[in-house]
């Protein structure tokens, strides 16, 4: 019962960081090594086995602005420990990829090359990989330009003349040395406003949260509010095999019973009908059709559920 952890994104200069921590449980995947060895597609097919098969998965996540904030080293441990705290089943032994003892725990073990020799530790790797990578490419549509689909934020030539073009964008870590002279312009335009945020502009956040949240747990964004005449759905994802239909309900407070009280029997007909009315539209044949809802809160919206309802 070996937790094994691996960390993605380190020396990125755009994007989050993401550590994996992933407990096996004896169970044996072929084919398993560092993520970096592998193809795009060895990948998702691993990433797809080790979600079936794996007791326990995790993953940690802190992103470019907190990087700046805090530092790597910092995050490096912050999200080390948000990937563990996903481990709620016993293991007898945490062995950390490297030499940095990322996790305050008597039963962690450092190990160079980890991620090559003990299976739970590959296997770290790569769920930290793939979710990454399709964040990643979910950023690329949201700032179109730097290309982050394909070098997923790493300083490659692309994202250097992109950057020299268009500058740094909200996702770029600006403490980062190749960065430092857009870090005073960054601070300045993405400062918080004083301006008071309407609901529907904290609704149209709370949107963007819950799709940021479905990313990082495997999805690939289909479709952002769909509409028709007769109906209209938050956010269309797809996950292997199955097409979720997800709803976003926004609370400010748990005063009305929180966003998951709002998803009544009526509005999961009319979710149903929704569903059923867009996979007949994309001509969608042989794939499963889930509804979900998110339940996002607070003033800084964050999710609080995810609820698959059928």
């Amino acid at each position: 019962m070996i937790v094994g952890i691996d960390e993605v994104g380190r020396g990125a200069w755009a994007g989050p960081l993401v550590v994996g921590a992933v407990l096996l449980g004896g169970v044996a995947i072929d084919g398993l090594t560092d993520s970096k060895l592998l193809s795009k597609k060895q990948r998702e097919v691993l990433n797809l086995e080790i979600r079936q098969k794996a007791v326990a998965i995790g993953l940690g996540w802190v992103s470019a602005r907190q990087i700046d904030e805090i530092g790597l080293s910092a995050a490096l441990k912050l999200a080390s420990r948000r990937a563990l705290a996903h481990i709620r089943h016993d293991y007898h032994e945490i062995i950390v990829d490297g030499t940095i003892r990322l996790i305050d725990d008597p039963r962690v073990t450092l190990m160079k090359k980890a991620d090559l020799l003990i299976p739970s530790v590959s296997a770290a790797s790569v769920v930290a990989k793939v979710a990454r990578d399709n964040y990643m490419k979910h950023l690329d549509v949201v700032f179109p330009g730097y290309k982050f689909a394909g070098h997923v934020g790493y300083g490659v030539a692309a994202h250097r003349m992109a950057i020299a073009r268009l500058g740094a964008s909200p996702v770029h870590r600006v403490t980062y040395e190749p960065l430092h002279k857009y870090q005073k312009a960054n601070d300045k335009l993405f400062s918080p406003r004083p301006a008071k945020r309407t609901t529907r502009h904290i609704g149209d956040a709370g949107e963007d949260v819950a799709a940021n949240h479905l990313v990082r747990l495997g999805h690939e964004i289909v479709e952002r509010n769909w509409r028709t005449k007769y109906c209209e759905i938050d956010i269309v994802s797809q996950y292997g095999g199955t097409v979720y239909f997800t709803e976003v309900k926004y609370r400010k407070t748990d005063r009305q019973g929180g966003g998951l009280a709002a998803v009544t029997a009526k509005k999961q007909q009319q979710m149903r009908f929704a569903a059923e009315y867009f996979a007949v539209k994309k001509k969608l044949k042989n794939v499963d059709l889930r509804l979900a809802v998110a339940d996002v809160t607070g003033q800084s919206p964050e999710v609080r559920a995810f609820l698959e309802l059928g």
